[in-house]
């Protein structure tokens, strides 16, 4: 990891408010949920015909929701529109059925029930704001053992923009009844950091997520953090700052 990654100065992070909710991505920053999309996509593809992917092509297609990608591993195999639909549909079936038959993978990242706990216990809003259908997301959520910790979520289907649009962000934000000068986005992806700046709320990025195949690292947030068992060291300092 880089110098910029390791050493953010959590007391020059944010020229921000104090602030009152945190809005998190799923996929890549709370959970790890890339082997079940890979399983899902894959015997979708296979049931259609197709080869199976390794996994590290799956990655470069998750972010902005299920249909762009399944049209991106779909890219250059010929594949008509209601063949499309198809795969989509055996996706989702696929997908649901990993997690009503208790075989899904998902799991959180290191550090991230221990991160919501805390900033619970703070008196911060928690939210997610995933591209994910939403049904989906709260199975793995409740699957990956933190739903309990959400007031709220947000997903690909909620609103009628998904990320990179602010909408999303915008909506969860009224719906908890926050303004953006009091929030904070987390994410893995450019989904994320354009999404956060189109809503004009600052954001925190981790390294281990899923942004197309490149390294989050090199994203243009307003801070980075190597997991987020570092976020509520890094709110404390610049709430005491704010506070000075």
């Amino acid at each position: 990891m880089g110098g910029r990654w390791q050493n953010v100065d959590p007391m020059t992070t944010f020229a921000h408010r104090p602030l009152a909710a945190v809005l998190f991505d799923l996929d890549g920053t709370l959970l790890d949920t890339l082997p079940d999309i890979a399983r899902a996509l894959n015997r979708a593809l296979i049931e259609e015909g197709f080869a199976a992917l390794p996994i590290e092509d799956v990655l470069i297609g998750v972010g902005r929701g299920a249909a762009v990608l399944v049209e991106r591993m779909t890219a250059g195999r010929s594949v008509d529109a209601v063949t499309q639909s198809r795969i989509l549909d055996g996706f989702f079936r696929h997908y649901e059925a990993l997690h009503h038959s208790a075989d899904a993978a998902v799991r959180p990242f290191e550090g991230v029930r221990e991160c919501l706990d805390q900033l619970r216990a703070r008196g911060y809003r928690l939210a997610v704001v995933t591209n994910k259908r939403r049904d989906l997301a709260l199975r793995s959520l409740e699957d990956g053992g933190v739903l309990d910790a959400f007031e709220l979520v947000v997903g690909g289907d909620t609103c009628r923009e998904r990320k990179p649009h602010p909408e999303p962000l915008l909506h969860a934000l009224r719906t908890l009844g926050v303004p953006t000068e009091a929030a904070l986005m987390v994410g893995d992806s450019s989904n994320d950091v354009d999404a956060a700046r189109a809503a004009g709320v600052p954001v925190v990025v981790v390294p281990y997520g899923y942004n197309g195949g490149e390294d989050p690292r090199l994203l243009n947030a307003d801070a980075h953090v190597s997991g987020l068992a570092e976020l509520p060291a890094l709110l404390a300092a610049t709430a005491a700052r704010d506070s000075a």
